[in-house]
């Protein structure tokens, strides 16, 4: 008997998962929830409340699921981890303690401080008024972040005073992202190349993924509003077996060792936000699973069973599993509402997906179905992944590739991947 696995989970992360998850023949049933029309082709969608721990764990044992494999934060945060081990069902994400690692910016800044892995300097403030004090003191540009979750944008990078008092306001004053801003972090900007660098861990080993570049503002050259990402290409240039081994030695193995040690052990995928500074890798954040749109990125470019590695983690049997990294590449390019970051319109007609190339995969995200007709349903609609042997290969592939797809008031960036140092050397 092959396994029975449920996916948690509605975007185009889980979208990518479902599909690589869907290529191991040791799956026999596969599930999605809530999913969307894009997981729908590949796995049962089940409309459950991914948020309920209680619900998720009752349909589990119903439904004689062997594994259950958590996409986002919310359902980490509430604990639906503890509940299904509680219940001795495997799940391949992190219990709601070590989850913290995202969902309280303050207690993973302290993990990481405790245990001398390397991160920018950070103070922390429960109310406004000290808060604009200090920043009315300090040298910018300066980091504001909100404490809990908040979609991946309660984070500002102020250049000035005025920047950083108007992000303390509207997390502390006018709660835009509700309790998130109730406590705040002031951190010090670091200087560098950003990375993204992903793990697949069982609690005390760990299997890196491929590293990855991502793109949170909406315009071209990282102008306007911070987004959930538009965006994202692997490999990235300055990646080498060095740099690999270095954040698996500072960063990677010592987190997991601090996160057993305090009594959370870490099951699950684990997200490094990095900054490759002059004095080495340092952490900007950690989530507690994969990015989004990252993971559209480098699913294509793992070789191997995911299902099994999944399952071996779950288990804690994590040196048996085996994942390779292809040496090729992938460019994702999301296509978002118009108006997104902010408001938008719904219920568009979608056209042109069913129409791309060998070259290129179509993820999707904010998507619903009105009759059999693909409609938007959502600020990130969908992803456009370019395949290639390098990334101005695949670059060209996502460019290409997504002038197929079109939906009214479609808009994305013209300039993913366009600043890898591999292509401005070419």
């Amino acid at each position: 008997m092959g396994m029975r696995l449920l996916v948690l989970g509605g975007g185009g992360r889980e979208h990518a998962l479902v599909w690589k998850l869907a290529q191991s023949p040791a799956v026999d049933d596969l599930f999605c929830a809530p999913g969307n029309p894009g997981t729908a082709t590949l796995a049962t969608n089940v409309p459950l409340n991914t948020a309920d721990p209680v619900e998720v764990r009752v349909w589990a044992e119903e439904n004689a699921i062997d594994l259950v494999v958590v996409g986002p934060e919310d359902p980490l945060a509430a604990g639906v981890g503890d509940e299904l081990r509680r219940a001795g069902l495997l799940c391949l994400g992190p219990d709601k303690g070590a989850a913290r690692i995202e969902s309280s910016k303050v207690w993973a800044k302290n993990l990481l401080a405790d245990n001398g892995i390397p991160t920018g300097a950070f103070e922390v403030f429960d109310d406004s008024h000290s808060a604009i004090d200090y920043l009315a003191q300090i040298e910018y540009p300066a980091v504001v972040k909100a404490d809990g979750l908040a979609l991946g944008k309660g984070v500002v990078v102020a250049r000035e005073f005025a920047e950083a008092e108007a992000a303390v306001e509207g997390m502390m004053t006018d709660r835009v992202f509700g309790a998130a801003g109730n406590t705040i972090l002031v951190e010090e900007c670091l200087f560098g190349q950003e990375l993204s660098a992903f793990a697949i861990t069982d609690g005390k080993n760990h299997l890196m993924l491929p590293f990855a570049r991502d793109f949170k503002r909406v315009g071209d050259g990282d102008v306007g509003p911070n987004t959930g990402g538009m965006g994202c290409y692997s490999p990235v240039a300055l990646q080498d077996d060095a740099l690999r081994q270095e954040i698996e030695e500072v960063v990677m193995q010592p987190t997991l060792q601090a996160l057993a040690a305090s009594g959370n052990p870490y099951v699950g995928f684990l997200y490094a936000g990095l900054m490759i500074t002059a004095d080495g890798p340092q952490v900007i954040e950690f989530n507690c699973r994969l990015g989004d749109p990252e993971t559209q990125a480098i699913m294509p470019l793992l070789n191997g069973d995911l299902a099994d590695a999944a399952l071996l983690a779950a288990q804690g049997r994590l040196t048996e599993a085996h994942l390779d990294i292809a040496a090729s590449s992938a460019t994702c390019v999301v296509l978002a509402s118009g108006g997104y970051p902010g408001g938008y319109d719904t219920g568009c007609p979608i056209s042109g997906v069913a129409d791309v190339g060998e070259d290129a995969l179509v993820f999707q995200a904010g998507t619903a179905l009105n009759g059999e007709e693909l409609v938007t349903n959502g600020g990130r609609v969908l992803a456009v992944v370019g395949l290639g042997d390098d990334v101005s290969a695949s670059r060209a592939a996502a460019y290409a590739n997504l002038e197929m797809v079109d939906f009214d008031g479609a808009q994305h960036r013209g300039d993913i991947a366009a600043h890898d140092p591999a292509i401005l050397e070419a």
